[in-house]
C-alpha cells in the first residue's frame, strides 16, 4: 500500500492574510491544524 497521496486528494486551506488556497506539505504535518499563512511573506504582513 502506497504511502503517497497524490496531489489532488491532500488538504487544502485558505490562507488567512491573501485568501489563496494551499495544499498540505510535509513540513507542516506536525501542526497542520495551526497553520494559517500560505508562505512567509503572508504571515509578516
Amino acid at each position: 500500500m502506497p504511502r503517497h497521496r497524490p496531489p489532488s486528494e491532500r488538504p487544502t486551506k485558505a490562507c488567512a492574510t491573501c485568501g489563496r488556497p494551499f495544499q498540505w506539505r510535509r513540513k507542516w504535518s506536525v501542526n497542520w491544524e495551526r497553520v494559517r499563512h500560505c508562505s512567509e511573506r503572508c504571515r509578516r504582513s
